[in-house]
């Protein structure tokens, strides 16, 4: 009985973390309902990054779940669950469709620490602040155009404008553990696959919302949030 009751707690306790994290646009929308169901349709453009960043999951522990193999290749109309196997919710009507064949091996990064840089010259208005959803990553000012570049070496694994609120999006893979975000760009300079050094200009300042020009800059570790100012040099 006590097992059983830990696990109804388990199940509460990981819907109610999940739906926490619910991107903005999502509530009342069929997208949002599969969102509470636990799973994700993909969409056109989407990669297995992006929907990991988009719901602030492990993309190691997304492809696991679905058993989808490096370099995880998805496509569109196909269902991801967003949760443990375990947890998520049995239908007998649902098929898990299966990834696009595998066209090589995932690169290996080797262990060495990453140096990182600011990724634009700016002040930066919003900082970090993990308690506030909104407060995720900086804002740093600058001049609309103005280079943006890569704050580390990595891979490109997401160039567009899939991601509401973030306009054009670069996201890069950097080694296992860190992603490195870069929003609100008028121009994206790179596309997905790219290797990238660090200092390369990725992209153009551009605009959102009505805001002044400035980039939006996120890292995560292991999918999870960090402060940029605790990895970034001090000026």
């Amino acid at each position: 009985m006590r097992a059983a009751v830990s696990l109804v707690a388990v199940s509460t306790l990981c819907a109610a973390l999940l739906a926490g994290c619910a991107p903005p646009g999502y509530y009342g929308s069929r997208a949002y309902a599969q969102y509470q169901q636990g799973y994700h349709v993909v969409r056109t453009g989407e990669t297995l990054y992006s929907i990991a960043w988009r719901y602030r999951l492990n993309y190691h522990w997304l492809a696991a779940w679905n058993r989808i193999p490096p370099p995880y290749l998805i496509h569109p109309g196909q269902r991801l669950w967003l949760r443990a196997p375990q947890m998520a919710p049995r239908h007998r009507e649902v098929v898990r469709a299966p990834a696009r064949p595998v066209r090589g091996p995932e690169p290996v990064f080797t262990a060495r620490p990453l140096a990182w840089r600011w990724p634009t010259a700016g002040l930066v208005v919003q900082a970090f602040a993990a308690q506030d959803p909104t407060g995720r990553g900086l804002e740093i000012t600058g001049k609309l155009g103005q280079p943006v570049v890569a704050a580390a070496p990595g891979r490109v694994v997401y160039s567009g404008s899939g991601l509401r609120g973030y306009g054009q999006l670069i996201i890069i893979k950097h080694g296992n553990s860190y992603l490195s975000a870069y929003g609100y760009n008028r121009k994206l300079l790179v596309k997905e696959g790219d290797r990238v050094q660090a200092g390369q200009p990725i992209a153009e300042m551009g605009s959102v919302g009505g805001k002044p020009p400035m980039l939006y800059f996120e890292i995560r570790r292991d999918g999870k949030p960090v402060d940029p100012l605790r990895y970034l040099p001090r000026r």
